[in-house]
């Protein structure tokens, strides 16, 4: 589906056109064309790539979807391939954003992901100063308004280990709380897949060699560089405490069997006294001490309760019970 396609000259907005007008603007000087689609079918593509000349393989990777996060350079145009990361119902839900950039025209194919990027171009449009740098700057805004989208969401997943770390010490569900973090693990995974490799790409656009599109504007790519390296390094924090924390979990879970262990040990001992006075009483011997006295029986009950209150303060003091 055709977003937009609009055409812009010296930084401020020319003119909506229609799609087989495109090859019109695009040999203007100082005119640059930028068009949105949202999920597009192969024709919608084949359009696309006559009006602006795309490369066939660029062109095939945003038909096929499900690319790896990387930014390739076809002559003098780029081709950027994104990830978005959206939270719904509890569940992280990724969808990808192709990027064509070329001197004279911004292509963004959006599949898999409901949020647009309108405020992307309405910001592009009340900076003309900066507009004309063209498709470049263009790009530029859509990584970092993208990159941006990453924080809430990291945050998010910091908040929730919190309270899981908060349920640990609490004497919650171990098999839970185990659960829980394997799902943290996972959502923080695939953060990990949408940032790690577009570090490396966006690396390449303001240091070394720069692509020709990117020339003037390295500053900018820096700085979306280290948003990423930020995104990167709280990522490999929250994973390294995500396995502490199951780690500690797992500690808990033993000590409390130990605990519980110990306790049983001392409460089946408490029991195991008088049992056994009672059973050696029990035989039927003619000869057993105290057997014809009548002081025997209460002096045994006795006896049973004495050995049993020592043994409850010994296991009181160990902390046992």
């Amino acid at each position: 589906m055709l977003v937009n396609c609009t055409a812009y000259q010296e930084g401020r907005k020319l003119a909506d056109i229609k799609p087989d007008e495109i090859h019109e603007y695009v040999k203007r000087p100082e005119c640059f064309v930028w068009v949105a689609l949202v999920d597009p079918g192969p024709g919608e593509l084949a359009v696309m790539q006559h009006e602006f000349g795309l490369h066939e393989l660029a062109v095939e990777d945003a038909h096929h979807g499900h690319q790896r996060p990387k930014i390739e350079e076809y002559g003098d145009s780029l081709f950027t391939v994104m990830h978005t990361v959206e939270l719904k119902e509890g569940e992280l839900h990724v969808g990808e954003i192709d990027v064509f950039a070329g001197p004279n025209y911004v292509l963004t194919v959006r599949t898999g992901t409901s949020k647009g990027f309108s405020e992307v171009r309405a910001r592009c449009e009340r900076e003309p100063h900066l507009l004309k740098e063209g498709s470049a700057f263009v790009l530029y805004v859509l990584m970092d308004n993208l990159v941006d989208r990453y924080f809430p969401i990291l945050d998010m997943l910091e908040t929730e280990l919190e309270e899981i770390e908060e349920r640990m010490f609490a004497n919650a569900s171990g098999r839970t709380n185990v659960e829980e973090l394997y799902g943290l693990k996972q959502k923080l995974m695939v953060l990990k897949h949408a940032i790690a490799p577009l570090l490396e790409a966006v690396s390449k656009l303001f240091g070394g060699r720069v692509p020709s599109l990117c020339t003037g504007t390295q500053e900018y790519f820096r700085d979306v560089y280290d948003h990423l390296v930020r995104l990167n390094q709280s990522l490999d924090s929250h994973r390294d405490m995500v396995v502490t924390a199951m780690s500690v979990n797992l500690a808990l879970i033993t000590t409390n069997e130990n605990e519980t262990t110990k306790r049983l040990a001392a409460y089946a001992a408490l029991v195991a006294i008088p049992t056994m006075i009672a059973g050696i009483y029990g035989m039927n011997f003619k000869h057993m001490p105290l057997l014809e006295s009548a002081w025997g029986y209460p002096l045994t009950l006795a006896i049973m309760v004495g050995i049993d209150l020592y043994l409850f303060r010994r296991f009181r003091k160990a902390r046992w019970l």
